[in-house]
């Protein structure tokens, strides 16, 4: 699903991001990126969707690699992909049908479709009853749930999440990996970057470490190889 060969990043002036970064994540894998801020997490997850560009090396994704898309085929792939940010944004004047139906629209779904898509999926995730709420009324975590059908309303079969849990109370932190847990079981690949430990003691799946833009550990490899 995902390889990366001796990836790099570095960011103006001369702050290595990134450095010799090789990892192998298999179709339908649930995969924790941990580290402190500042490790790269967030960068690793920005070049496996394209929003940065790599200083060198290769990144496949579903079997094209993605450092030479461009124009047309850039957009397309990241249609394809499901994201999840800690700040959720939602668009505070849309309901939270139609936050999660505009990203159906966007890629050609009709309206009708895309409202069909939408409202399935909030039933789903306990939301069938805020479905015509403003997102600024509701908590911390109904937002997230509303963010994550959000990302899957157009059946991704990738999602990346960047510290989805990092505005939520333990409880409901726990919640939201759950949800995530729930939707690797249908063979969609989940990527979360993440800085707090205590979900990787909860939750007993791979951890890839990152420290100062490099992998310093990987729970299915323990040599840190990360399969490659």
């Amino acid at each position: 699903m995902i390889k990366l060969f001796r990836v790099s990043k570095v960011y103006p002036p001369n702050y290595p991001a990134l450095t010799d970064i090789r990892m192998q994540i298999d179709k339908g894998e649930f995969v924790f990126l941990n580290g402190p801020s500042g490790a790269g997490k967030t960068t690793l997850l920005k070049l496996l969707f394209r929003a940065e560009e790599a200083l060198e090396g290769q990144i496949i994704v579903s079997g094209r690699n993605i450092t030479r898309l461009h124009g047309s085929g850039l957009a397309k792939f990241r249609q394809e992909i499901g994201l999840v940010f800690q700040d959720f944004k939602l668009i505070p004047y849309m309901t939270v049908l139609e936050n999660v139906a505009l990203a159906a629209e966007v890629v050609g779904t009709s309206r009708k479709e895309s409202n069909r898509k939408a409202f399935n999926l909030l039933r789903e995730l306990g939301l069938k009853d805020r479905h015509d709420a403003m997102p600024p009324v509701l908590s911390g975590g109904e937002q997230q749930r509303v963010a994550i059908a959000r990302a899957l309303v157009n059946n991704p079969a990738l999602v990346l999440a960047d510290e989805p849990t990092g505005n939520l109370d333990p409880e409901m932190a726990d919640e939201i990996i759950r949800l995530f847990l729930r939707i690797q079981e249908q063979q969609t690949t989940v990527v979360i970057a993440t800085h707090d430990t205590r979900l990787l003691q909860q939750f007993n799946q791979r951890v890839v470490t990152l420290q100062r833009g490099c992998i310093v550990g990987d729970s299915k490899y323990p040599e840190g190889k990360g399969g490659q």
